[in-house]
């Protein structure tokens, strides 16, 4: 799947941690089954080991997937996986996630964390189906000005920086899904750029309103909320009720 064609159907469908809610986050596991229920691709989060590795896990530290309170900057790789056998790093993750689309979210903002990266992403195929969410405007500019061909996600904390994150190279523009309106989407769509919208709650305590549901969860009214934006994309943590609405809906690009 090359990211520049991106083709029908819409919204693509965005395995969130893989597809948490289909096998362990973040994992080889996940990775296939969410290729098995449909999905055009995979998200995993990027995180630096003590050791100089790039390991796809979400949290700082092990406590809520291991109940170990080690930080994983602060504890070498073969540590982690005697903790988390299924654990990738960036390499094992675009050979796990192949022949889908890969999205990695980046958690750190060190700009010194992009080289070993793009070192990784550059020459390599992966860079046809691969998309790296940043979460900072300056971060964007600097792996912009790193690698004039890399697909860039801006994974913006304040949903009206569209402009600013399309200057600064992004193609792709994250929303909540309470952040996800109509004249947002219409501003997105302005720039040029391609929407994903990410679905739950940005918070681990829920906000009054909707959505009710904790990140990467959503339920049917949820999803028909959802396409209703015309997003090009949609990141959840069970990628076939979108599927299977998207099938009866026939959704494809505006």
């Amino acid at each position: 799947m090359a990211i520049a064609n991106l083709g029908t159907p819409r919204p693509l469908a965005i395995a969130h941690r893989g597809g948490a809610l289909l096998a362990p986050e973040n994992t080889a596991e996940a990775f296939r089954a969410a290729a098995a229920a449909g999905a055009e691709m995979v998200e995993t989060d990027l995180r630096l080991t003590a050791d100089g590795h790039l390991v796809c896990l979400h949290d700082a530290d092990l406590t809520r997937i291991a109940g170990d309170s080690r930080r994983v900057a602060d504890t070498d790789l073969a540590t982690l996986r005697a903790i988390l056998p299924g654990l990738l790093t960036l390499d094992e993750a675009i050979t796990a996630s192949a022949p889908l689309g890969l999205l990695l979210d980046v958690k750190l903002l060190d700009p010194a964390i992009l080289l070993p990266i793009l070192a990784v992403l550059t020459g390599n195929e992966v860079l046809q189906r691969c998309v790296l969410g940043l979460r900072d405007i300056a971060l964007l500019s600097v792996a912009r000005a790193l690698s004039p061909d890399v697909a860039l996600l801006a994974l913006a904390t304040d949903p009206d920086t569209i402009s600013e994150a399309r200057d600064a190279g992004a193609a792709w523009f994250r929303l909540w899904q309470a952040d996800a309106t109509e004249e947002r989407m219409a501003a997105i769509r302005k720039t040029g750029m391609r929407s994903v919208i990410m679905v739950g709650q940005p918070r681990s305590v829920a906000l009054p309103g909707y959505p009710p549901f904790p990140v990467g969860r959503i339920d049917a009214d949820g999803i028909r909320r959802v396409m209703v934006l015309r997003p090009d994309a949609v990141m959840l943590d069970d990628p076939r009720p979108l599927i299977a609405m998207r099938a009866v809906t026939g959704l494809s690009p505006s």
